[in-house]
């Protein structure tokens, strides 16, 4: 009697996990940050270099004209 029962049909489901497009993406826009961060560093970088030379151009601007204010002073105390 058992022979002639039928069996239910059974059925497999199959999930593919497709996950490596978003890996992919993830590690695109660390490298995308990693970039801006380098040349957002390297432009401060030449901002202040150039703030510098400036300020030290000031400096030696500063002193020269204390050079002349000196002589001036002195060649009036001569005369």
């Amino acid at each position: 009697m058992a022979d002639n029962q039928e069996r239910p049909a059974t059925t497999t489901t199959v999930i593919e996990k497709r996950g490596g497009g978003t890996m992919l993406a993830v590690l695109l826009l660390v490298v995308v940050v990693a970039i801006a961060a380098f040349f957002l560093i390297s432009s401060e970088s030449r901002k202040d270099s150039a703030v510098e030379g400036a300020a030290s151009q000031v400096g030696q601007a500063a002193s020269d004209v204390g050079a002349a204010a000196r002589d001036v002073a002195d060649s009036e105390k001569g005369e």
